[in-house]
């Protein structure tokens, strides 16, 4: 009989805990607020550099940057034509501007500024599309050459200009 009522008791906790653990709430921690029903896939275009001073690399690295962080942050198949969703854009300010001056009357400070404008398409929601410019800027010291310090500044810029571009297209915030 004591054998019976532990069997039971052990059966009731397992049916309890099979229960409890298929009944699960999941949270997305990413951001993103898309309906994968009706939009399954975003076209990136490339960015192409039309400042008047150009970075050779910066084309290539904004839209690997804006890329990876779609495909790390959703489910969104990256394409690059004929999305659900459309992205394109270029670079129209890459500038160098002297900040802060020092005692002796040059510039201790420089500030390297990029500025992308973006068109975004929706063909899932045409309300939701927009053309904006985004802009990002890190300063340097004036005593470093700008090629030194250029890579490190850029990729710094790419996630600030990549993460505002995500937030405003997908995370509606």
């Amino acid at each position: 009989m004591l054998r019976i009522r532990n069997f039971r008791s052990i059966c009731f906790y397992l049916c309890i805990l099979l229960v409890c653990s298929a009944c699960a709430i999941r949270y997305s921690c990413n951001g993103a607020s898309i309906d994968y029903t009706t939009t399954r896939s975003i076209s990136i275009a490339d960015f192409p550099n039309n400042a008047a001073l150009v970075y050779p690399q910066l084309s290539s690295d904004l839209s690997e940057g804006i890329r990876d962080l779609f495909s790390r942050q959703t489910r969104l198949a990256i394409l690059r034509k004929g999305g659900d969703l459309e992205l394109e854009g270029e670079i129209i300010n890459y500038a160098l501007t002297p900040m802060s001056v020092s005692a002796d009357s040059y510039a201790a400070e420089t500030k390297l500024t990029v500025t992308v404008r973006v068109r975004f398409t929706s063909n899932v929601n045409p309300q939701d599309s927009f053309e904006r410019t985004y802009s990002a800027y890190q300063t340097f010291d004036a005593t470093k050459l700008l090629t030194d310090v250029q890579e490190e500044l850029c990729a710094t810029m790419i996630e600030e200009i990549s993460q505002a571009i995500f937030n405003d297209t997908v995370a509606k915030w």
